[in-house]
């Protein structure tokens, strides 16, 4: 039953990713601007409604130009993210809410690679959800501790990033603030060591990154790099090793 609970929400986001696609392309612009409603190459609009956003088309119908990261890349992504996150967890009450903010994850790292933003709309989404369906179980199942481990958590990692972010020099946006009490939350509701290694291993995987983009000259000391990705990438790893590693 596992592995087949393991399968099933592998399979589930590689859907997911497959559909992220359009969804990244047409909310990776600057802020304040609008949403993309046509092929910045063509300008072919697209089609209105949710037909207009939710659609696995790789390339515009007109000029055939690429729009978003591929969807293979996206979908492999939203398996492996999926499917690790049901393997560390279990059949827990509260995988629902870490599978949705992993589904929102998705489309904010693509994003933050593209134009170095974090809609607030996506964050405040998985924010809402999760809590909520955080909250319900923290009533239904007496987890009232857990739930207020886990806004203390997010109120820690926000104010650690936010601190970060003030910093004369620092390559931190508020949407990386947001996204670090978000994923704290998270993070919180399965203990501290959990939401320590949230705060800790983003800086472990960025900072590798970019010292192999200063030394192969793709990018210089004032260049700004997402972190929206490494967060994401941390939060998971740090699942894991709550739910498998930790005693």
């Amino acid at each position: 039953m596992a592995v087949v609970l393991v399968i099933s929400c592998a399979v589930l986001g590689a859907l997911v990713g497959a559909l992220t696609p359009r969804v990244a392309y047409r909310l990776s612009v600057e802020y304040g601007s609008p949403s993309r409603s046509a092929c910045a190459h063509c300008a072919r609009p697209f089609p209105a409604g949710l037909a207009g956003w939710v659609r696995p088309e790789a390339r515009c119908p007109g000029c055939r130009t690429r729009l978003g990261p591929s969807p293979v890349l996206t979908a492999l992504v939203g398996a492996v993210s999926f499917g690790t996150l049901t393997w560390a967890l279990g059949a827990v009450p509260a995988l629902p809410a870490y599978l949705f903010v992993a589904g929102l994850g998705l489309v904010l790292a693509f994003i933050d690679l593209a134009c170095l933003r974090l809609p607030d709309p996506l964050v405040l989404a998985a924010f809402v959800v999760g809590g909520c369906w955080l909250t319900a179980l923290a009533f239904v199942d007496g987890a009232a501790p857990a739930l207020g481990r886990a806004a203390l958590a997010a109120l820690v990692s926000a104010g650690a990033y936010l601190v970060l972010a003030l910093l004369p020099g620092a390559n931190l946006g508020l949407g990386d603030v947001k996204l670090a009490g978000l994923l704290g939350l998270m993070l919180g509701w399965l203990g501290w060591p959990a939401a320590v290694l949230g705060l800790v291993l983003p800086h472990l995987i960025n900072g590798p990154v970019a010292l192999a983009l200063l030394v192969s000259r793709r990018a210089g000391r004032k260049t700004d790099m997402p972190l929206g990705p490494a967060l994401l990438a941390g939060a998971l790893l740090a699942v894991v090793a709550a739910a498998r590693a930790l005693p």
